[in-house]
């Protein structure tokens, strides 16, 4: 996934299925680089994990 589809799902209102290595995630933040994001799975906000945005897939 690319930087500018991922700021358009934070900032959408519609739920949109996003997987980081076949795992359904929430997309917390991007970093300042813009080339990292927090995630957490979808069901446990408990646990972050901050991952490359280019794994990320829709």
């Amino acid at each position: 996934m690319d930087l500018n589809r991922v700021k358009e799902i934070i900032g959408s209102k519609d739920d949109i299925a996003v997987h980081y290595h076949g795992v359904p995630v929430w997309i917390e933040g991007i970093d300042d680089t813009g080339s990292l994001a927090t995630v957490s799975a979808r069901g446990n906000h408990d646990e972050r994990r901050v991952v490359a945005i280019d794994v990320l897939e829709e």
